[in-house]
């Protein structure tokens, strides 16, 4: 009986040979060049090739590529996927150190210096999700929103960014983001979390303190209710709720 072996997945360089035609009529000559590529697959069996610089900089956007394809106009490169594997190891390193030294300086409150290590961070790895909140909330801290709202847009695009080993910082953020008044980028941050964590009754709950902060008092109770339906018993949504039931009829009176 023959025994069965795990497919393993795809992840390594690959090499592709590039023929162009330099001149015209009788000067005209080919030539030849090998482009080199980062290939990898996922665990769903989807395969990606992301083409790769001279200083092993990933270039471009990462396209699809069928295994029929990839056997067909690729060759594999054992040499250069070990140093690629060793030059990856050595630049996660880096932007580990750099945002570790960013975290730092930014809970002493040197901004400033905390936003030079993130830079040196999202230099290399531009998705960085600790970077990308640590330097958001420098430009916050600083009253700069117009960074502040680059970063936002950057990090709404980041789906890590709201997965739970990140739940401290992605709270953090929308705190400051509604505590220095910026209410429409709350809301739709919050929004954004909601898409992927609709049962989450934290969630709903800021969203109606951002609400709250712009004005949208049907939209507070909407997610004040909606919090309580997940957990009746979330004491700072009970505050809340009672809190807009003994002032938003005098305020609306007024």
């Amino acid at each position: 009986m023959d025994r069965e072996y795990p497919i393993q997945q795809i992840c390594g360089v690959f090499s592709q040979k590039i023929v162009s035609t330099i001149g015209t009529g009788t000067t005209a000559r080919k030539t030849e060049a090998l482009a080199y590529f980062f290939v990898q697959e996922d665990e769903a069996g989807n395969i990606t090739a992301q083409a790769l610089g001279q200083d092993n900089e990933l270039l471009g956007k990462e396209a699809p590529v069928t295994r029929e394809q990839l056997l067909e106009r690729f060759l594999p490169d054992p040499q250069r996927s070990i140093e690629y594997a060793k030059f990856r190891v050595v630049r996660q390193q880096t932007v580990q150190k750099a945002v570790a030294r960013g975290d730092k300086f930014l809970k002493h409150g040197a901004h400033y210096s905390a936003e030079f290590e993130y830079n040196k961070a999202l230099a290399l790895e531009e998705e960085n999700v600790r970077a990308n909140f640590g330097i958001g909330l420098c430009y916050i801290a600083r009253g700069e929103r117009d960074k502040a709202r680059e970063v936002f847009d950057r990090l709404v695009g980041i789906e890590a960014a709201f997965e739970q080993e990140h739940k401290h910082l992605f709270n953090e953020f929308g705190i400051r983001l509604r505590m220095s008044g910026m209410y429409d980028e709350a809301l739709a941050y919050y929004s954004r979390a909601l898409g992927l964590c609709p049962e989450d009754e934290n969630l709903h709950y800021n969203m109606a303190r951002a609400a709250f902060g712009q004005g949208e008092g049907s939209l507070t109770v909407q997610h004040l209710d909606n919090c309580l339906r997940l957990n009746p018993v979330h004491q700072e949504a009970l505050q809340f709720l009672s809190f807009l039931v003994k002032h938003l009829p005098k305020e609306s009176s007024a």
